[in-house]
């Protein structure tokens, strides 16, 4: 798998396609995940930044599970954490999209349940992640040289 970097707008559609329909993200960059033939398996856009207070959104998408690799993980939080110094990074996800949800779950994320978040029948999740949960994480310890006990 390779890293899409610069197609802020194919990337940020194929995620909507996915999730949200005919929206779209509004200004937003993007990273993708192409397979070996270099078609377009997954995408995330970080949207709606917020400098202010240091936030930004994140939404992804896949046609397959095997593209949350170890690499796209870190390079999925090193943008936002790394590079823009965001203090924390937020997800919106349906409270049906249980696979999701496990994973952010398991990224350290806090998970917040939003009744009729989604719609009158279906409820959400506000999830957030801040740098310091990030880089305390089981993911990212060895990377910025902690041990368990830090």
């Amino acid at each position: 798998m390779k890293l899409l970097f610069g197609h802020d707008e194919a990337v940020a559609r194929f995620v909507a396609d996915l999730t949200i329909g005919p929206a779209d993200f509004g200004k937003c960059k993007a990273i993708g995940v192409l397979d070996d033939e270099d078609r377009l398996l997954a995408g995330m856009v970080f949207h709606d930044w917020q400098p202010g207070p240091g936030l930004i959104q994140i939404s992804s998408a896949s046609t397959t599970a095997r593209w949350l690799t170890a690499e796209v993980r870190h390079i999925m939080f090193s943008y936002p954490f790394d590079q823009l110094g965001c203090q924390m990074v937020v997800l919106q996800v349906s409270a049906k999209n249980a696979r999701t949800v496990r994973i952010a779950k398991a990224f350290g994320f806090t998970p917040y349940l939003i009744k009729r978040m989604r719609g009158r029948d279906e409820d959400g999740y506000v999830f957030t992640l801040t740098d310091d949960d990030w880089r305390n994480s089981k993911f990212t310890r060895k990377i910025h040289g902690q041990t368990l006990s830090s």
